[in-house]
Order: C-alpha cells, then structure tokens, then sequence
C-alpha cells in the first residue's frame, strides 16, 4: 500500500487556485476606495475642563434650552464674558 502523494495533490490544487494572467492590453478593475468624510475639526483647538456636578447639570440646562452643542456653547459664554470684560476696560473699570 502506497501513501498518496500530499505534496503534488497540495501543487496541483494550488495551481487550480491561481487565476489567469491578465495581458498589459487589459486594464485593472479597481473598486473605487470609500470617500473619507471632510474633517470638521481642521484648523480648530481643544480646550476642556473638569467641572463639578453642578456646572455640569447647568451646562446641560442650558445646551437643550439654546439647543447647542458643547462647542457652540462655549464659544457664546466666552463671546458674552470677553464683550462684557471689553465694556468695562472701555470704561476703566479693569
């Protein structure tokens, strides 16, 4: 009794595996590569805070009330206090 031959039979199957080769005339099928969204942070800065619980719950009043997001909420109070800092160096109160 002779053991079959595991090395040719691996061979033979392989070369079933490996597809025709394509002539320089045929050009390449490419699936187009997935669209990366635009960045919506480029150009912008991070800048965070560990709050307290009650700051935290004030923030979130008033992001569902103004309908802001974090970022825009932020940038409003940073926008009053620094107009309201302004007026008062207008005035000489420093």
């Amino acid at each position: 009794m002779t053991k079959p031959n595991k090395a040719a039979a691996f061979i033979e199957n392989l070369n079933l595996a490996v597809q025709e080769p394509r002539s320089p005339s045929q050009p390449r099928t490419r699936e187009p590569k997935p669209r990366k969204p635009p960045p919506t942070r480029a150009g912008l800065k991070h800048i965070g805070g560990y709050l307290d619980v009650d700051t935290v719950e004030k923030v979130a009043i008033l992001r569902a009330r103004l309908r802001l997001d974090n970022s825009q909420l932020i940038k409003l109070a940073v926008e009053e206090l620094h107009s309201k800092h302004m007026a008062k160096r207008a005035f000489g109160d420093t």
